[in-house]
């Protein structure tokens, strides 16, 4: 028996397998099209395997579309939402992350919940994976911070993605730039050694406040007149949580190396593992998680197929925001004002690298010539650094080193004596 799912045109008939997919993920209807059917062709023909995920994975995708974090949920609505209010249910959060949950006096039943699956390590964990993944992060330095904000621009163009982010202002106009920096402060974290794994580390406190946010930001969005369920499923959902994960692993290692740095498929393998371990943390519990770089590139291909470009207005403010946000500020002079050219210069280039060219040119972004050429003139330095990273012993810390002081550095110069604080606070911006 054939599914169906509704759309803005009527029921229309999808894959036997579907169960349920918004309308605007328009994968299913794409695998039909003459131009996917030729790209599945060539990749049977070049490397002997599919291009997209089997129809029982891209299933379980698109149900997780739909997902959210029951068991956070129910600590908001007990604690934040409930007699205890958001003042007292912070700080109980607070106490319970560094000294455990068990310091924290008549701990409600859905707090205990919450930190008993935060605190347990599944059975499939491996430390040296997430280990070696975090030390990949720490290698990577302030690239992670350039290619992950810059290829996230493709993903604006989906309104699914963007009219959260549109409506809790976060990555919006003047709050861009502190809200990239607090994502970059996220990263910095979860990547130091022994983050994930050490309880009452200050990467696992940034997870579980994230997903806390999370959940306050998709109950009000949800509820929100311009979100469309139908249309994009839930907002902030397991789907695309999943996706942020990818976007920090396999998608950033091979987009760098078009400027030089080197990640294996091993070390790539590790970065899936760090990953799904963070997301464990961040409350993702995927029906389907891909652990093999293959997987995770028939993912991406499955939402590239499935685009939409439906984000209008709202995307483009996203888009425009992210490298403006970099340009000088006001009454700032000398060496400072200068780091702030270069910044905004150098993020204005790596978008244009990063952003398809027929994407980019739908929208008003400062030109990249001739800084782009900054990364092309560097690539060379970087390749001999990367060798040597690899084949002369002693390098590879060196460098770490050098990489894990230079992204505190920037950042802190970046903050300006601000400090990130992970919360949702007030109402929307519409």
């Amino acid at each position: 028996m054939t599914s169906q799912v509704r759309s803005t045109e009527g029921p229309r008939d999808i894959s036997p397998a579907q169960d349920k997919c918004p309308t605007a993920f328009r994968y299913w209807d794409s695998l039909n099209s003459p131009r996917t059917r030729r790209m599945q062709k060539l990749s049977r023909r070049l490397t002997g395997g599919e291009l997209f995920p089997t129809d029982e994975q891209a299933t379980a995708f698109c149900n997780d579309l739909y997902g959210g974090d029951p068991v956070a949920e129910r600590f908001i609505d007990e604690v934040f939402e409930g007699d205890i209010g958001p003042v007292a249910g912070r700080a109980m959060l607070d106490r319970a992350l560094t000294e455990g949950v068990h310091a924290v006096p008549d701990a409600p039943p859905s707090m205990t919940e919450l930190f008993a699956e935060f605190e347990d390590v599944p059975d499939w964990v491996r430390p040296e994976l997430v280990e070696q993944g975090a030390a990949i992060w720490r290698r990577w330095g302030t690239m992670l911070f350039t290619v992950a904000g810059s290829t996230t621009l493709e993903m604006y163009t989906e309104a699914a993605v963007a009219t959260p982010l549109s409506l809790s202002g976060g990555y919006a106009g003047d709050n861009a730039l502190r809200r990239f920096l607090e994502t970059s402060r996220f990263w910095i974290d979860l990547s130091e050694p022994h983050a994930l794994l050490t309880p009452g580390s200050k990467g696992r406190a940034t997870a579980m406040r994230v997903r806390v946010m999370h959940v306050s930001v998709r109950r009000r969005v949800a509820e929100h007149p311009e979100w469309d369920s139908e249309r994009w499923g839930l907002p902030i959902s397991q789907g695309y949580m999943m996706l942020t994960l990818i976007g920090g692993s396999v998608a950033p290692a091979l987009a760098l190396w078009t400027l030089g740095y080197q990640t294996t498929p091993k070390e790539m393998r590790a970065l899936l593992h760090f990953q799904r371990y963070m997301g464990h943390l961040l409350g993702v519990r995927v029906g389907w998680y891909p652990e093999t770089v293959r997987d995770t590139l028939r993912a991406l291909a499955m939402v590239i197929a499935s685009r939409s470009y439906d984000s209008g207005k709202h995307g483009a403010e996203l888009i425009e925001s992210f490298p403006a946000s970099f340009a000088p500020r006001d009454g700032h002079r000398g060496l400072q004002r200068l780091r702030e050219e270069y910044n905004f210069r150098i993020y204005s280039a790596y978008a244009a690298i990063f952003m398809g060219p027929k994407t980019r040119r739908k929208y008003d972004l400062p030109r990249a010539f001739p800084w782009v050429l900054i990364p092309v003139l560097r690539f060379p330095l970087v390749t001999v650094m990367e060798l040597a990273r690899r084949f002369v012993p002693g390098v590879s810390g060196r460098l770490e080193r050098i990489a894990v002081w230079h992204r505190e550095n920037w950042y802190r110069a970046q903050m300006d004596g601000r400090e990130a604080d992970f919360q949702a606070k007030g109402a929307l911006r519409r």
